[in-house]
């Protein structure tokens, strides 16, 4: 049975994700009211419809706006503009024995000479992560490294028989700049996500991971696809999946998360008349997740997994059913993710229970991370409860520290 509201497990006593002392450890008093005034703004829906439009508005007359941007909502999600500048939040988090996934989150790229820059920032953090066990993962979407239209017209085919000689060609360019990312990988032995992105380009992602995986993960996981379980097939797509790796050899690398695109992916299926992939509830959602996450605990020896949530029940789940299953917290095979900035008394109180947790920690100039930015207070506002959790934990730690004075 798992909790309603107490962010406790019964079958775990040792831990409680109220303890904010634990929580915001990693926050001196001005980062708390730092957070504190952040999610307070991006709890109202219009001041960040208005704060998407200021910045589209900003970007397009070239506006200065990182004077305001850096100091404030940037510095809460990003770990920096570039791999240097993200040090001290690598050994911040470090210091709690919390992971880094560097994530170059520059996004919307067109061409070949930005693809392949892409390319050798995401190789970059590989070698960042080489021999340093404070950066456990490294990650990048495929939309990085091609051209959104190229990945939808091959999702249609995905044998590419629609596609002309000289898209044949750059969809090779796209598969080699995968593989060299995976092959460094594999050399360094530092696992790399590869995230999920819209359903009607996720196949090619599909094949691209599985191929992948079928060249680097026949001693271990260095590999690992995401799955969105929003959408109602992925947990057959995982069942599936896991037969044709046993079958063929080679170990599962899996990020479970709920996912990123819902409304997008809902309105889309209206416009164009097809069923919608997404759950018709987030019940549903819920319980697909839990049930992807057990049965890769179930088969712990053959797939390692990453959940990457900022579900209290969800995170008590795993962490529950590692005990049952009688897998060490400290296993390799099973981590636990949340984004910088986000639901620290997750991460820090399953660190402290010694379980293995990692935050994605975005980086990259700030006007082409701004994307990431919008994305993440929308989150914020539109998903039931999170800006509230978040802003009732912080004052609980504001005021536990006031009557400690």
């Amino acid at each position: 049975m798992q909790p309603q509201n107490d962010f406790s497990f019964p079958g775990n006593k040792a831990i409680s994700l109220e303890n904010t002392q634990i929580a915001f450890s990693g926050k001196n008093n001005y980062e708390l009211n730092r957070a504190y005034l952040l999610f307070k703004l991006v709890s109202s829906n219009k001041l960040v419809k208005f704060g998407k439009v200021f910045t589209d508005c900003a970007l397009k007359i070239k506006f200065p706006i990182n004077f305001i941007i850096k100091p404030t909502i940037f510095k809460h999600f990003c770990g920096g503009e570039n791999i240097e500048e993200c040090d001290l939040t690598i050994q911040d988090l470090a210091k709690f024995r919390i992971g880094t996934i560097l994530d170059y989150s520059v996004e919307g790229k067109q061409s070949e000479k930005d693809f392949d820059r892409t390319t050798k920032e995401t190789i970059a953090t590989i070698e960042k992560a080489n021999g340093n066990n404070s950066i456990p993962f490294c990650v990048f979407k495929v939309t990085g490294l091609a051209r959104f239209a190229l990945l939808e017209k091959l999702n249609n085919k995905l044998d590419g028989s629609n596609l002309t000689a000289q898209e044949k060609e750059e969809f090779e360019r796209v598969r080699q700049r995968v593989d060299a990312i995976c092959k460094r990988s594999f050399q360094t032995g530092t696992p790399v996500f590869i995230d999920a992105e819209e359903s009607w380009i996720q196949d090619v992602i599909d094949m691209l991971a599985v191929d992948m995986m079928k060249l680097y993960n026949k001693e271990k996981a260095i590999v690992f696809n995401t799955l969105q379980m929003y959408r109602h097939d992925r947990l057959a797509y995982l069942k599936n999946e896991f037969e044709n790796a046993k079958s063929q050899g080679y170990y599962m690398g899996l990020k479970i998360v709920r996912g990123a695109y819902m409304e997008k992916e809902r309105k889309r299926a209206q416009e164009m008349g097809y069923s919608s992939p997404i759950q018709p509830d987030k019940a549903s959602t819920d319980s697909d997740y839990d049930a992807a996450i057990k049965f890769c605990v179930e088969n712990n020896q053959h797939i390692a997994i990453c959940a990457g949530t900022h579900n209290e029940e969800s995170s008590l789940y795993l962490a529950n059913l590692m005990d049952q299953f009688g897998i060490d917290h400290q296993s390799k095979s099973v981590y636990f993710a949340q984004l910088l900035g986000m639901s620290d008394h997750i991460s820090y109180n399953l660190a402290n229970a010694s379980y293995n947790v990692a935050k994605y920690v975005p980086y990259g100039p700030v006007k082409d991370v701004l994307p990431y930015l919008i994305r993440r207070a929308e989150e914020n506002t539109s998903v039931a409860g999170q800006t509230g959790r978040e802003l009732s934990l912080i004052m609980k730690e504001k005021a536990r520290r006031k009557a400690k004075k």
